[in-house]
């Protein structure tokens, strides 16, 4: 199995950056696609990026689209997400994602799932 663990997260003003790592455990890391999706309060959960197994392959919702950028370092099993000219609309609980498939922008085709990262953008 894979457990992952986000961190980064944190209070920023609008037009700042952060970045989020997510560390996944497990010898077939590079067999899974990663995805990031957040949860604003009060609000579903929602899709935000993923990366395909073989790193060949990116999505990104359309509200994040030019702003963030999502990565993987398969030898160091991490998945990054780079995000930039934040917004305050983008504050919410970060969480990254494990699945056995190219990737994917529905929450249930994840098999694996990290705490969560709090990020406040401040107006």
């Amino acid at each position: 199995q894979v457990q992952l663990v986000e961190s980064g997260g944190g209070l920023v003003q609008a037009g700042g950056s952060l970045r989020l790592s997510c560390a996944a455990s497990g010898r077939t890391f590079a067999s899974y696609a990663m995805g990031w999706f957040r949860q604003p309060p009060g609000r579903e959960r929602e899709f935000v990026a993923t990366v395909s197994w073989s790193a060949d392959s990116t999505y990104y919702a359309g509200s994040v689209k030019g702003r963030f950028t999502i990565s993987r370092d398969d030898a160091k099993n991490m998945v990054y997400l780079q995000m930039n000219s934040l917004k305050p609309e983008d504050t919410a609980v970060y969480y990254c994602a494990a699945g056995l498939i190219r990737g994917s922008i529905w929450p249930h085709q994840y098999d694996y799932w990290g705490q969560g990262t709090q990020v406040t953008v401040s107006s």
